[in-house]
């Protein structure tokens, strides 16, 4: 079997599971699973910046916190408003944000361009938490989850926790889909040039900035997805989903699973989630659950010690051994 037709195998057997999973979990974990795929989409969305661009953004939940904002403050507040109007607004708000922002910071490099995306994203933060706009601290609630219609025909019903799970499913699957068809094209390719030796493009005809600029762009409105479905589920939004920690989360997430990969991230998302709630768990581990960051902190040691490629190095070499077994079956 070629490596294109099982990581397509493995792609199916993967999004095959993960739509049996609501028949066989209970609500806690559809719920669990349903935040994981939407921290999924804020992984890739990094990905893309850090993995195939080499921008190192240390500011990206600026555009997760800003459409969960932007549903809130557009929506009608005893009201549900329409998914069709509101979900384009955030990721359209998210990507005009970043426009404007990253016509600055990519004009910078290095430490300075991650201390930069920091600066604007602490900014925004301190927007909605020192002021009445975003409800100071306490953020503000969504009552009312957004519809799905077409006339009078309900599409999906998401205060159903099932159909918002196929939702999320739905989208992290065109997510992906969408960003392995744009990085395998020209622009893509090009992106990772630029990664590699950024003047040697430059040199070769390629508009740098402007590719940047529409990786960067692209990043923050899929950002802006996973916040605005982040918001849908959680019912609030509050500064805290705008901060630094959240940035760094995501980091994490696709270090440990394997930049410049796209699954990768997927499979760190899904790796930092499940495990904080198992070290997290007194059922399972009793009084250690207290002290569950320092079980996440040896884990993400270990993994960049021995798995400097991430969790997706460790598919990959086991991949590289299957087909070196196949190549010498068939071998006479």
């Amino acid at each position: 079997m070629t490596a294109s037709r099982r990581s397509l195998a493995l792609f199916l057997v993967a999004s095959l599971l993960l739509a049996l999973f609501p028949g066989v979990g209970g609500t806690f974990y559809v719920q669990l699973l349903t935040n994981v795929m939407i921290l999924a989409i804020f992984a890739m969305s990094l990905d893309l910046l850090i993995g195939y661009t080499g921008l190192v953004s240390f500011g990206h939940a600026a555009y997760f916190g800003l459409a969960g904002y932007v549903l809130a403050l557009l929506g009608p507040q005893y009201e549900a408003a329409s998914l069709w109007w509101s979900l384009p607004a955030a990721m359209g708000v998210c990507a005009l944000f970043a426009l404007l922002t990253g016509l600055l910071v990519l004009r910078t490099k290095g430490i300075f361009f991650i201390m930069v995306t920091l600066a604007f994203a602490q900014m925004l933060f301190f927007v909605f938490h020192d002021t009445k706009l975003g409800g100071g601290s306490d953020g503000i609630y969504i009552y009312n989850k957004p519809t799905l219609l077409i006339g009078d025909f309900a599409l999906a019903n998401l205060d159903n926790i099932a159909h918002f799970y196929y939702l999320v499913l739905l989208l992290m699957l065109c997510v992906y889909l969408l960003l392995r068809r744009i990085l395998g094209s020209t622009f893509g390719r090009a992106l990772v040039g630029i990664k590699v030796n950024e003047h040697r493009m430059q040199a070769l005809g390629f508009p740098v900035f402007r590719y940047k600029l529409a990786s960067y762009v692209l990043a923050g409105a899929l950002g802006g997805l996973a916040g605005y479905l982040a918001a849908v589920q959680f019912g609030f939004v509050n500064p805290e989903i705008l901060s630094w920690h959240k940035s760094g989360q995501v980091i994490v997430m696709v270090i440990l699973g394997g930049m410049g990969t796209l699954y990768g991230p997927v499979l760190g998302a899904f790796a930092f989630v499940l495990l904080q709630e198992a070290f997290s768990n007194q059922a399972w581990i009793g009084e250690w659950a207290k002290h569950w960051q320092l079980g996440m902190g040896v884990f993400i040691v270990l993994v960049a010690m021995y798995l400097p490629q991430g969790l997706a190095g460790l598919l990959q070499r086991f991949g590289r051994k299957a087909e070196a077994k196949e190549e010498r079956e068939e071998q006479p």
